[in-house]
C-alpha cells in the first residue's frame, strides 16, 4: 500500500506537521474495557509496526488509555520514533481503581499528565497535546481559561509543542482561539452523530482539523441497514463506508479509528483510496436525517 491510498494530507495550522488524513487511535489497544495489558501483547505490537509501514504517520493516544498502557506499546513497538510520525496525546482525565473514567482538570494534575505522556512515550516534548474538557462540571472544576493558561504554559516551557481542544463547543474553540493557536478539535462525530455538522464546516474554513472520535459509533457500533446496502453495492466493508464518508464530509476531517487487529487496521488503511459515488453518499447522509 502507498501513502496516496490513505488520502489527501492535512498539514496542522501553524506547523509544519503535515500528515496523512486516515491515521490510527490507540484506544483499542489495551485490554477490555480500555483497561489493563491487551488480550494479544504480540499482536499489539504487530499492529502499531504494521501502522508505521503502511504509511500512517498520526498516532492518537492518552496515558489514560490502560491507563499508561497504550502509550508503553506505542514506545516499545515504535521508538525510536520515525522522523514523520506525529504523536498526539490528550489530557484532562484519570482513570479511578474501579476502572471508571474521572476528570484531572487541576493545574497540578495537567501538569502530571503531560510529564507521565512524556515519559511513558519516551520524548521530550509531546507533538500536540489536546485538552480534553466536558468530564465534570461545579465549584472544584478550574475554569476553561485557567485549564488550557496551564497548557499554554506547558507550551512555553517546551514539553508541548501545540494545542488542541477535545470534546468542546464551538464557543468554548473561540475562547481558546483568542488564547492561543489551537491546530486541531476533536469531538464525538460520525455517520449519525451529527451535532457538530456545522461546526465542521466553520473550522475547515479557518483550516482547523477535525478528528472525530467514536468513527464508528464507539461502544455502541454504528447500525444501519443503508449504511450495509451501500458497502455491499460497492464491494466495501460498513465499517470503511461509514469512514470513507467521513473523508468526503469535509477536507478538514482526520481519522483515528483504532483496532487491535492487523486485518481491520489493514481495511482501515484502505479507506484512505475509497471515493464514494454521489448517489452512495446522499443515502448515507439521510441516515442521521431521515425523512
Amino acid at each position: 500500500m502507498t501513502n496516496a491510498q490513505l488520502g489527501d494530507r492535512f498539514t496542522l495550522p501553524g506547523t509544519s506537521l503535515s500528515v496523512n488524513r486516515v491515521g490510527f487511535g490507540a484506544m483499542q489497544l489495551p485490554g477490555p474495557g480500555v483497561w489493563g495489558p491487551p488480550k494479544d501483547h504480540a499482536e499489539a505490537i504487530a499492529v502499531l509496526r504494521e501502522a508505521i509501514d503502511l504509511g500512517i504517520d498520526h498516532i492518537d493516544t492518552s496515558d489514560f488509555y490502560g491507563p499508561y498502557v497504550a502509550n508503553r506499546l506505542i514506545r516499545e513497538a515504535l521508538h525510536p520514533y520515525p522522523k514523520n510520525l506525529v504523536i498526539v496525546t490528550k489530557i484532562g482525565g484519570r482513570r479511578g481503581d474501579d476502572k471508571s473514567w474521572l476528570p484531572a482538570y487541576s493545574r497540578a494534575e495537567l501538569i502530571s499528565a503531560v510529564h507521565d505522556n512524556l515519559r511513558n512515550l519516551g520524548v521530550d516534548a509531546l507533538d500536540v497535546v489536546n485538552l480534553r474538557l466536558g468530564a465534570g462540571h461545579g465549584a472544584h472544576v478550574p475554569s476553561f481559561e485557567e485549564m488550557l493558561g496551564t497548557v499554554i504554559d506547558l507550551k512555553r516551557e517546551g514539553h508541548i509543542r501545540h494545542i488542541g481542544l477535545s470534546n468542546v463547543t464551538p464557543e468554548e474553540f473561540a475562547r481558546g482561539r483568542a488564547m492561543t493557536e489551537i491546530v486541531c478539535v476533536q469531538n464525538w462525530y460520525n455517520l449519525v452523530k451529527r451535532d457538530d455538522d456545522a461546526f465542521i464546516d466553520d473550522l475547515a474554513k479557518q483550516g482547523v482539523a477535525y478528528v472525530p472520535f467514536f468513527p464508528l459509533g464507539g461502544f455502541a457500533p454504528l447500525q444501519a441497514e443503508a449504511l450495509d446496502r451501500v458497502a455491499a453495492s460497492l464491494g466495501i466493508t460498513s465499517r470503511q463506508a461509514a469512514q470513507a464518508w467521513l473523508l468526503q464530509r469535509a477536507p478538514n476531517i482526520l481519522l483515528i479509528t483504532g483496532t487491535s487487529a492487523r486485518a481491520h487496521l489493514r481495511d482501515n488503511a484502505a479507506v484512505g483510496g475509497i471515493k464514494l459515488p454521489a448517489d452512495a453518499i446522499a443515502v448515507l447522509d439521510a441516515i442521521a436525517h431521515p425523512t
